[in-house]
């Protein structure tokens, strides 16, 4: 299993955020995700949205670091990109 992050650099809500991504499959994501009480309401479309204060515990826990470029390339490669508006409902993804 390899879960991905990239830096947090983007803000939102006074903070910094950094995206974690499986470039295998959603359940995979959620799996990792739960294993550090990452709540389910911080996943959007095709990734979890992780603040700064969490990046280097995520970082620990084995997830790797690339670039946010790396990580849109990953979710396209392995076909879990959702872009705004465009993804299924929640109910026919894989969760």
């Amino acid at each position: 299993m390899t879960i991905y992050i990239d830096p947090p650099t983007w803000p939102g809500h006074g903070r910094m955020w950094s995206h974690l991504v499986s470039d295998v499959s959603y359940e995979e994501l959620h799996t990792f995700a739960a294993r550090l009480g990452v709540p389910r309401r911080a996943f959007e479309r095709d990734h979890y949205d992780i603040p700064d204060e969490r990046y280097a515990d995520v970082v620990a826990a084995g997830a790797v670091e690339v670039s946010s470029r790396e990580v849109v390339r990953l979710l396209h490669a392995a076909g879990l990109r959702w872009p705004k508006g465009r993804y299924p409902s929640r109910g026919s993804r894989s969760s």
